[in-house]
């Protein structure tokens, strides 16, 4: 297994966004900020520790990377693979 997945797989995989095309949407917006840096392209790689910022709607998320799962799983399984900072 790689040691990294790409931040649009992720962003689904932890169920903040309902297709994997919307989490691209968003983390080629120029609103989403990965360990200080603006994301240019959904296929950045995330990897556990990492620190993400993105909005869902108008609110602001900010999150730390637990983990980076292989599939899309429920709610409660989702939210063991970040932790809020905010």
């Amino acid at each position: 297994m790689s040691d990294g997945l790409r931040i649009d797989k992720w962003l689904f995989f932890a169920r903040f966004f309902k297709s994997r095309s919307l989490a691209a949407t968003i983390a080629e917006s120029g609103e989403t900020i990965l360990n200080g840096q603006v994301v240019s392209k959904a296929a950045q790689t995330v990897k556990a520790g990492d620190e993400l910022i993105f909005f869902t709607g108008p609110r602001r998320r900010r999150v730390r990377v637990l983990a980076l799962g292989t599939a899309r799983r429920p709610a409660p399984e989702a939210r063991t693979l970040y932790e809020e900072l905010t």
